[in-house]
């Protein structure tokens, strides 16, 4: 059997998420559902675990959810960050740019150059290319990071104008990171359904969300700080389809 916890898992939040992962893993065992003794961790996280028929539990991105996964594995819940301006369960990114930046608003950088962690990414990617798209902007894509603490580091090193951050990452990196002190909050986009946790295909639902969700409200309170944990919700799968895809970043690249 397969776990992992992979989105939110650096800093402070991976002590964190080893403990949640302690409460999940005994609770399933005392419903008697084999559950692995630790968090799978590295590469093997995430696609790998997605697509595994051994997978019990894991956390992908809603892009990757509704694009790639959403008809070939089993949604269980979506956890409940308490993002500002969004209902439980949703999130939206956050736009980053140096603080000597003398542009403002995001209508100021129509044109900039955008670092992105990936083009299968919801909140670094498919957020921000929609977002733009319906103010009439353009944020053409200049470098690939693969991660958003790497695109924050991009944008302060001056190797791109302008990123978008996933708000929880946002939020964790502030202790963490260094180059967030670099950083100022341009503008977010709207609120989409958050990283759904997902099962392998066929597995029951029901005791997996009513596990997770007794784990998460039993956590100690600095461990729920240290994960900006709320609870566990149900979003309906519709809500997740209806989010739109953006095109490809080489698409766009051809565009400009």
């Amino acid at each position: 059997m397969i776990a992992s916890l992979g989105m939110y898992d650096f800093g402070p939040a991976q002590a964190a998420n080893d403990r949640l992962w302690v409460r999940v893993r005994d609770g399933l065992r005392a419903r008697r559902i084999d559950a692995p003794e630790a968090l799978t961790r590295g590469e093997h996280a995430y696609w790998d675990a997605w697509q595994s028929p051994q997978l019990l539990l894991s956390q992908t991105c809603g892009y990757p959810f509704r694009a790639r996964l959403h008809d070939k594995v089993s949604y269980v819940g979506t956890p409940d960050y308490g993002v500002e301006g969004c209902a439980p369960g949703y999130y939206r990114s956050v736009f980053v740019a140096r603080v000597d930046d003398p542009r403002r608003s995001l209508q100021d950088f129509d044109g900039a150059p955008l670092a992105y962690n990936e083009p299968l990414s919801q909140s670094g990617w498919a957020a921000p290319q929609t977002h733009a798209a319906k103010l009439g902007l353009r944020l053409p894509p200049a470098l690939q990071t693969g991660g958003h603490r790497l695109s924050a580091q991009a944008v302060a090193e001056g190797c791109a104008d302008i990123a978008a951050l996933d708000a929880v990452t946002f939020a964790l990196l502030q202790d963490v990171e260094p180059a967030m002190a670099q950083l100022k909050e341009v503008a977010r986009t709207d609120p989409t359904p958050g990283l759904p946790l997902i099962t392998a295909q066929g597995r029951d639902t029901e005791p997996l969300f009513e596990v997770v969700a007794a784990a998460i409200a039993a956590l100690g309170a600095e461990d729920r700080a240290a994960l900006h944990l709320r609870g566990l919700v149900r979003i309906p799968l519709a809500s997740y389809l209806a989010v739109p895809n953006p095109p490809a970043p080489e698409q766009i690249a051809l565009r400009e």
